[in-house]
């Protein structure tokens, strides 16, 4: 009971001395919860049924359907008739399941894609946010060094890091470099 208590406080105080960590998670889930809210039915559907196949349960529930159905057709079980001898029914209602799990399977994985080129631009613009403010405290201090007359070591380094480099000049550079190389 104690150290739950000891975790409590620690989070407690983790979301006291951290406001952007708690607002920026907060964020997170409020928009996680938006966008299962704004999911269409059949996206829903598709998951569930994803979900379901990627279980264990399916699995066994499949292993069970599929060894009964084989021990009857079999004769193994006295007094059932064999009623799919050569198991081409068996065959086709797993090609037939197989045909709709692959569906839905691509369904949510087209999903998950979308989400994934979501994060990719988010983490991108994240990036470029950062890039842009460390340029504009590397142009400051630069500024500040100048101007109380310190000397800094590798001033070349540091006024080629504060010329402000756009993604579009990187997105040239790496076609320029891929038309290079030949890819």
């Amino acid at each position: 009971m104690g150290s739950r208590r000891n975790i409590t406080e620690e989070r407690s105080s983790a979301a006291r001395t951290m406001p952007r960590l708690e607002r920026n998670i907060n964020a997170i889930l409020k928009r996680r919860e938006e966008d299962e809210r704004g999911r269409r039915a059949h996206d829903r559907v598709a998951q569930a049924i994803t979900n379901f196949a990627g279980s264990m349960t399916f699995v066994g529930l499949h292993v069970l359907a599929f060894g009964a159905w084989i021990a009857l057709n079999l004769g193994l079980v006295p007094g059932i008739p064999v009623f799919d001898p050569t198991f081409a029914v068996l065959a086709m209602v797993a090609s037939v399941e197989a045909i709709f799990i692959s569906t839905f399977v691509l369904i949510s994985q087209n999903r998950m894609a979308e989400k994934d080129d979501e994060r990719s631009d988010l983490n991108l613009q994240i990036s470029l946010l950062a890039e842009q403010e460390a340029t504009q405290l590397l142009a400051l201090l630069r500024e500040i060094a100048g101007r109380l007359g310190v000397k800094v070591d590798g001033e070349e380094d540091i006024r080629e890091l504060t010329e402000e480099i756009t993604p579009e000049e990187v997105l040239n550079r790496l076609e320029d470099q891929k038309v290079r190389s030949g890819d």
